[in-house]
């Protein structure tokens, strides 16, 4: 069997509200979700999902190449490229093909990729997460709602801007979730808007009245010193990871005793996150994956020992895709169909009209420019 060719495709995700952090927002809640086909010469085709605008740079690597050697070849990849670097989106790139080859090695055993990679049971515990720092309380405290009929008893919310905005949020969000447990968790993602100093502070005065599970990307990706001062001087834990791009970047943070939950974005791959899982394990540190469109990366998650909880962004998946997996009972329980469990109705993505707006230039992917440099943990965002 050999790899053949590729091509794309592209869908959207709905939301049906407004999405963003403190970056920036997508008001239509409408993202582009593209597909990469891989395809064989034996008519067995993977998918894999998300960006890989530099597919035609790291093609030359697996092409006439047996699509079963996948870890080889997630190598060869990053071989082929290393003079101009693997990160960014060439890394992403290859985190898509690396998904679509790993789909491809599971549906040619015909079992599911959990089963393939070794896992006992098909469900794998999550957290909710919406993505919702544009939303107002009432419509957070809907959302939540939703997720909580799912059983969720852990969420996430997305702040950094005004702390005592967060408090109010957290506070009424954590009502929704007593349906569910006594003690729901609770997180915060600040999205590396922070300098260490003032996350420091920020934390402090949220652990003043909750009990904070853990506060994530206080400060920039790389600032292994700024995480370890923050993990230091405050109770809440400090997770980290989803914007690195292979595990040698992960190294200052465990050498500076500076993260307590390794993250790694679904959006990089199986490979890596099955990397990233071994090296926390190595440190007796727990792991999750941040969440993607059809939480490809779940299939991983069900294998590893140390996976904590998985992020999980939205109840309904992009337009035109089948994902065999159900959210219930606070996670992923994951179904019986060969590779991702990922099919797609061709016909319906033709006829997509509408661009998703995920990558406008206003969007979540720009830093502001004040960002670690406020003096106040309450700003007011029309001065930004």
């Amino acid at each position: 069997m050999k790899i053949t060719g590729w091509r794309t495709l592209k869908t959207v995700h709905r939301w049906g509200r407004p999405i963003g952090d403190v970056n920036g927002t997508v008001e239509s809640g409408v993202t582009e979700v593209p597909l990469l086909i891989l395809e064989t010469d034996e008519g067995v085709s993977g998918i894999g999902l998300g960006g890989h605008a530099d597919i035609a740079r790291i093609f030359p690597a697996i092409e006439g190449e047996d699509p079963r050697a996948v870890t080889a070849l997630y190598d060869r990849m990053q071989s082929w490229v290393f003079k101009s670097g693997h990160a960014g989106s060439v890394f992403g790139a290859i985190g898509v093909v690396d998904m679509a080859l790993w789909d491809l090695k599971a549906k040619l055993a015909n079992q599911p990729l959990w089963r393939l990679l070794g896992a006992r049971q098909p469900f794998v515990p999550g957290y909710a997460s919406g993505l919702d720092f544009p939303l107002s309380l009432e419509e957070l405290v809907n959302l939540h709602s939703r997720f909580a009929e799912r059983g969720f008893s852990a969420f996430k919310l997305k702040g950094g801007l005004d702390v005592e905005q967060d408090i109010e949020r957290l506070r009424a969000v954590r009502e929704v979730y007593l349906r569910n447990s006594p003690s729901p968790a609770m997180m915060i993602d600040v999205n590396e808007s922070m300098n260490a100093k003032q996350a420091v502070r920020y934390v402090r005065r949220l652990e003043e009245t909750l009990d904070l599970t853990w506060i994530e990307e206080p400060v920039r990706r790389w600032d292994a010193a700024g995480h370890a001062l923050i993990r230091q001087q405050t109770n809440c834990a400090v997770a980290t990871g989803e914007n690195l791009t292979g595990i040698e970047q992960f190294q200052p943070l465990l050498r500076e005793q500076a993260v307590d939950v390794l993250q790694a974005g679904m959006c990089w791959g199986i490979s890596h996150f099955l990397r990233v899982a071994n090296l926390a394990h190595a440190f007796s540190l727990p792991v999750s994956p941040v969440g993607y469109n059809a939480n490809p990366v779940a299939h991983a998650a069900a294998a590893v020992p140390n996976h904590m909880s998985c992020e999980i962004q939205d109840l309904s998946f992009p337009l035109g895709l089948h994902v065999d997996q159900r959210i219930e009972n606070g996670g992923i329980m994951l179904g019986n169909t060969p590779g991702l469990g990922i099919t797609f109705d061709e016909t319906t993505l033709a006829q997509q009209l509408n661009e998703g707006s995920w990558t406008l230039p206003q969007g979540p992917h720009v830093r502001p420019e004040r960002s670690g440099l406020r003096l106040s943990l309450r700003v007011e965002q029309n001065n930004e």
